[in-house]
């Protein structure tokens, strides 16, 4: 009886390998489960700048590197078009110097002035002849002397300054020593890590960093450029010919050079003058 109780069982309950089978088939038939997305810290998408306003249909645009502070290895970021009216300009070395002596001379005031003989103190008859004498000259004054203060102001046309301005530009892409950035955001406010980065990439003994608006600028490189001699920051509208010759590396943002190209390329196509008919400038961009 016993033996019948033990066949009967051994025939209702499966092996015990068929179990461990029918396990391994239902995990197989269940969906595996999908994993929850990580955030990736990949490359970041490159960043693309077209150039917006129009271009004779004989030129090209110039293309640049967009660069980026936040890293040193963050050397190439994007690629930016560059209007060919501005820096890729005709390179009128003559133009350019006279924009300079502009610069250094129409604020310039000599002091220099020497005293004639009725603003003397003493004076009277001179005792003899200047020359023919063989004598040594006598007499107080000097004739003909400076008599300051003497202004050097003069005005260059605009257009003259213009287009100062963009043969600066141009030469300055042509030797490789115009960078473009994103941004001047920095991960640091220190020093080292500015001159550090320069050295790194070669930009030599002296930048000039430009931003659109003083106001905006990050508060990083406003105090990293504070301790530094050889590293300046300026703003859109202060950009000019003697501080782009004065320093070996020019590195604009992208919104800067949209400005640029704005505001000079409309200087190209106004037709109301300047000055002195109509101030303040009613019809700037």
């Amino acid at each position: 009886m016993l033996r019948l109780v033990r066949a009967g069982a051994r025939a209702w309950l499966p092996p015990i390998h068929c179990q461990r089978l029918n396990v391994l088939a239902e995990e197989a038939v269940q969906p595996p489960e999908k994993p929850e997305p990580v955030a990736s810290a990949g490359p970041q998408a490159p960043v693309l700048r077209k150039c917006e306003l129009p271009v004779p249909s004989h030129r090209r645009p110039v293309q640049a590197w967009v660069e980026s502070l936040r890293g040193f290895e963050q050397e190439r970021v994007g690629l930016a078009e560059l209007h060919p009216d501005v820096f890729s300009t005709a390179p009128r070395l003559d133009i350019l110097h006279q924009v300079a002596m502009w610069q250094k001379n129409f604020k310039r005031i000599s002091y220099a002035k020497t005293k004639t003989r009725a603003e003397v103190r003493g004076g009277g008859r001179k005792p003899w002849p200047q020359k023919g004498s063989g004598r040594a000259r006598h007499g107080r004054g000097v004739a003909h002397g400076p008599r300051g203060p003497t202004s050097y102001y003069y005005m260059l046309p605009m257009k003259l300054r213009v287009q100062g301005l963009k043969v600066a530009l141009t030469i300055k892409l042509a030797q490789d020593n115009l960078h473009i950035v994103d941004s001047l955001e920095m991960p640091t406010a220190d020093p080292q890590y500015l001159t550090e980065l320069a050295c790194y990439r070669r930009w030599g003994d002296s930048v000039l960093l430009v931003d659109l608006v003083h106001e905006d600028m990050p508060q990083n490189i406003v105090t990293a450029t504070a301790g530094l001699k050889t590293f300046n920051l300026i703003p859109a509208v202060g950009l000019n010919v003697h501080s782009m010759l004065k320093h070996q590396t020019l590195v604009l943002t992208l919104q800067t050079v949209a400005f640029l190209e704005e505001k000079l390329l409309w200087q190209d196509s106004r037709y109301t003058p300047l000055y002195p008919f109509r101030l303040p400038y009613c019809d700037f961009p």
